[in-house]
């Protein structure tokens, strides 16, 4: 790894600050590193308030979406709610059709199928909502880029609500309303929501339109923190505070769904790090392994015994979801070696037999072992679909923008995006996208980073210090988990391998070569470099702080992220 220190914040900044608090300097350092450089926006941070949530009008077609829905309610319409099938798209379905159940029951649901229809909005659940005399269309996580289909639907006599967060064409879809906060033309304050975090700021416009208590929404908050961990958006501003509110309902007031969820993992306090990595997996392994309708009957049951029949089969998909994706990766790294491309610039490979479901998480597994942008395709009737993954700063949507002659299809965001093309063009763009990356994308790039906040005494890390800094959370982008470094310490002679394999490292660190005692450490997957570590060799890490609990006593622990030599 590449370690990079970010630049030391404003001095005069962090003193002030720092004293304005009352706490570390290293700590108020954090904050001004993260343009959190007054007393105000600390007390924003620190505390977050749903009253800060902004005026969900300020969004450009808000009020013709209120008044569409409002109309259909008057009608008697019947309304869908249509959403895509990974975390984002799941939660956005259940969150808009139960809320809008709550007061009308005129409301079905609709999510494509993977393999049949693909992503975003399809002909099928168009045609699905015409036979079943549906006249509204709300679609969540989806749809800013559908403009025939939307023409479709309103040959039709389907109107169109379209939530979405991802980037736009040059033109929007002919809808009632396009909701999205990245429209050049959207004046709203952030524009970093996910699509469930639309969805839901459509549901705030309507409870103010009817003169409701904001309160009535806060129980489903806990959906809307779940597809902000799930689909990697920064966590500032109101995703900051949906976030924080929403794992506040997962821990205290679970919906019955998570209850189900968390039973069977038996964990009691979830940060955003557990719903990332513990509550998305299983919610999307509905959608990659079978159909993401399940996930939403999970998210809406109310029947605990029915939702933990649901998420034991779920349980099931993600075992599966694993397997599949192992061998995946497997053939995947032995085609990339077959064809002796290591050295390229980067990663595209293709089986017919791959399973569609799996293979973004694949494109994230071969990132890990070569680190450059990657796409992953497979057959998908009778065209090629692949996931695209990229590497830290390089935007893989506008290199795919630019070998857009040979793409039928495509959509995402800078880190990840979708596409499908022509089988016949698969050799063609695979060679324009290597020349596009290869002159594009910088030397630094293709080496992973490990930014580090600040460098860290070991004397610093204090009780009070700690839990100062666990306030800073939830992290995620924009908001990441502090990394320090420390430099020139010593094991304390107790430095081992542990685990299968031997593959983690567990040591005890200090300043002081002749200290019997230290400070705790574990660096998974780093059991590799346990002779740096021996013979009292002076040596650097790179590490967040944890709270490791042990037969009833707790004590803070460093969470190595790597180590080298002094």
């Amino acid at each position: 790894m590449r370690w990079t220190l970010k630049p030391k914040p404003d001095a005069v900044k962090q003193k002030e600050l720092a004293a304005a608090l009352s706490i570390d300097e290293t700590l108020a350092g954090l904050l001004v590193q993260r343009d959190i450089d007054t007393f105000a926006k600390a007390k924003s941070f620190f505390r977050p308030s749903l009253k800060d949530l902004h005026d969900p009008f300020l969004m450009t077609d808000m009020q013709a979406a209120v008044e569409r829905i409002k109309k259909a309610v008057l009608n008697e319409e019947h309304i869908m709610v249509y959403g895509d099938y990974d975390v984002d798209g799941t939660t956005s379905v259940a969150l808009m059709s139960t809320f809008l159940l709550s007061f009308y029951e005129q409301v079905t649901t609709y999510i494509p199928d993977r393999y049949d229809e693909g992503y975003g909005v399809s002909y099928k659940g168009i045609d699905y909502a015409a036979d079943n005399d549906v006249t509204l269309i709300i679609a969540l996580d989806c749809g800013v880029k559908a403009i025939e289909k939307v023409s479709y639907a309103t040959e039709k006599g389907i109107d169109f609500i379209i939530c979405d967060h991802h980037r736009p064409g040059p033109k929007l879809p002919d809808a009632i309303a396009v909701l999205d906060p990245k429209r050049h033309d959207c004046n709203y304050p952030y524009d970093e929501l996910c699509g469930c975090g639309v969805g839901f700021k459509l549901c705030q416009a309507l409870v103010q339109s009817y003169g409701w208590d904001f309160e009535i929404l806060i129980p489903y908050l806990d959906l809307v923190a779940t597809a902000i961990g799930a689909d990697i958006v920064p966590i500032t501003g109101e995703n900051r505070i949906l976030a924080h509110y929403g794992l506040h309902v997962i821990n205290e007031s679970p919906r019955v769904g998570f209850k189900a969820i968390i039973d069977q993992i038996n964990k009691t306090k979830l940060t955003i790090t557990d719903v990332v990595f513990i509550i998305a997996p299983r919610i999307n392994a509905a959608g990659r392994m079978k159909h993401g309708l399940h996930a939403v009957r999970l998210l809406t049951e109310t029947d605990l015994t029915l939702a933990q029949e649901i998420a034991a089969e779920i349980e099931t998909y993600n075992a599966n979801r694993r397997e599949t994706d192992k061998i995946i990766t497997d053939e995947a790294r032995e085609q990339i070696i077959a064809n002796n491309e290591q050295e390229k610039f980067t990663t595209v490979v293709f089986a017919e037999h791959w399973h569609k479901g799996v293979i973004g998480i694949v494109a994230s597994r071969l990132i890990e072992t070569y680190y450059r942008p990657t796409l992953v395709f497979t057959k998908s009737g009778d065209k090629l679909a692949a996931s695209a993954r990229s590497v830290n700063g390089y935007d893989v949507y506008e290199a795919l923008e630019q070998c857009s002659e040979f793409i039928e299809q495509f959509g995402g965001h800078m880190y990840a995006a979708g596409l499908t093309l022509a089988p016949e063009n698969y050799e063609k763009f695979k060679a324009r996208f290597e020349e596009v990356v290869c002159a594009t994308i910088t030397k630094k790039q293709l080496s992973p980073e490990l930014s580090i906040d600040m460098m860290l005494p070991l004397e610093a890390i204090t009780p009070k210090f700690y839990r100062i800094l666990q306030q800073m959370a939830p992290h995620g982008p924009l908001n990441m988990r502090p990394v320090f470094m420390t430099e020139k310490i010593v094991d304390t002679g107790y430095g081992k391998c542990v685990g299968t394999d031997d593959a983690h490292l567990k040591i005890s660190v200090s300043g002081n070569p002749k200290a019997r005692k230290g400070i705790d450490a574990i660096g998974f997957n780093l059991g590799s470099k346990v002779d740096i570590v021996k013979d009292k060799e002076r040596f650097d890490i790179a590490y967040t702080l944890d709270l490791n609990e042990w037969q009833g006593v707790k004590s803070i622990q460093l969470m190595l992220r790597d180590l080298k030599e002094a």
